[in-house]
């Protein structure tokens, strides 16, 4: 039993750590790698909770410093569940579910999807995005085996942007819609492609829809979070600057609940239409315990929702996830945007100098192993 509760005690100081450092604002990459399992670190704790309870006759015979571990413990449940609760169905909606009679020329559905470059599942992916019959399809990690694959839907979305890569950043967008004044942006990185271009609904009305997939803090060659963070600080500000209505899709290595994407909601200005809907889990596809939302759809507070939802596994690690929404009258029932402050300026600016700072320090060897990985 002496043994028992000693392992308890280690993994419990362990869980208690993990959420400690979930609010330590670092870029390194094993400081940022706790944003994600939250979730995960709740179950545990509660799960050590209860073998406490069991090593101790119900907590009878414990000892004070017990007693203290078993508060950080309970401490570390509610801490964790407070931040995932917005993205259940216990919270309020941020975006109003749209009016059944909204008019099928004002409604645009996205269908998102990380195929995962080395994934080659393409008749199973073309089966389920095709039931969907989506407006848009938007891809990220595409490269040129893939867009070749993807001509069979050139008929039927006859508007596109194709910018394959080997490095799993490729990007490509497929519209039955207009596109227009498009740009593919390099917002940090000379190889992390960005797409901003503009939809022109059935209506007539026009919004601006951008495409991300930055790169992802990796423990495997010691990659932090600042050129992640550079480029969604830099996308946001960008963003802020629309007159249209827009719409935020991608791949952006990041959890929902996290600093960085709370402070990429604030500066762009856009809605999480998951809050008080739940949490669309789309990576890891294989491992049901190791899920997060790392796929987002984002959108200005010009639109309702009409549905939402995670697409079924499809070969690669990631599920593809399905939006509508409906472009609403000007001024009819907008939910509020949270205001960005002056610190969220000042942060989103320091990302991008860290940014810059760290590649220009990069030596050769560095910069090889990083794109080495990426392939």
């Amino acid at each position: 039993m002496v043994v028992f509760k000693l392992i308890l005690t280690v993994v419990g100081w362990i869980v208690v750590l993990q959420t400690v450092l979930s609010f330590v604002r670092s870029r390194a990459w094993w400081v940022r790698i706790f944003d994600f399992p939250r979730p995960q670190i709740a179950a545990s704790s509660v799960i050590l909770l209860g073998f406490f309870g069991a090593a101790n006759s119900g907590w009878a015979n414990a000892s004070p410093w017990e007693w203290g571990l078993l508060a950080l413990l309970g401490s570390s449940v509610l801490v964790q569940v407070s931040q995932i609760l917005p993205y259940t169905r216990a919270w309020r909606y941020q975006v109003p579910a749209a009016p059944r009679d909204v008019p099928r020329e004002d409604r645009l559905k996205i269908v998102a999807s990380n195929v995962c470059m080395d994934n080659q599942e393409i008749r199973l992916w073309l089966e389920t995005i095709r039931a969907e019959n989506p407006d848009v399809i938007v891809v990220v990690e595409v490269n040129s085996w893939w867009i070749q694959q993807l001509r069979v839907l050139e008929t039927d979305y006859p508007h596109r942007i194709v910018h394959p890569q080997e490095n799993t950043y490729g990007i490509a967008i497929y519209a039955r819609l207009p596109l227009h004044d498009t740009e593919i942006k390099h917002l940090v990185e000379p190889d992390v492609p960005s797409v901003f271009t503009t939809l022109e609904l059935p209506s007539g009305r026009r919004l601006r829809c951008v495409a991300l997939h930055p790169r992802p803090p990796r423990p495997d060659i010691d990659q932090d979070s600042d050129l992640r963070d550079a480029e969604l600080g830099r996308a946001a500000e960008l963003i802020r600057k629309f007159q249209l209505p827009v719409v935020v899709v991608g791949d952006l290595n990041d959890v929902a609940w996290s600093h960085t994407t709370h402070l990429f909601q604030r500066i762009a200005r856009v809605l999480d239409p998951r809050i008080g809907r739940g949490l669309f889990a789309t990576f890891h596809a294989d491992h049901f315990f190791l899920r997060y939302p790392l796929d987002h759809v984002f959108h200005s507070n010009h639109f309702d929702l009409v549905e939402l939802r995670r697409l079924r596994h499809v070969g690669s690690d990631h599920f593809p996830i399905l939006i509508e929404i409906a472009l609403r009258a000007d001024g009819v029932n907008r939910p509020e945007v949270a205001p960005m402050d002056a610190d969220d300026k000042a942060e989103a600016t320091e990302a991008l100098r860290d940014a810059s700072d760290l590649q220009q320090a990069e030596t050769e060897t560095e910069r090889l192993k990083r794109k080495q990985a990426d392939r």
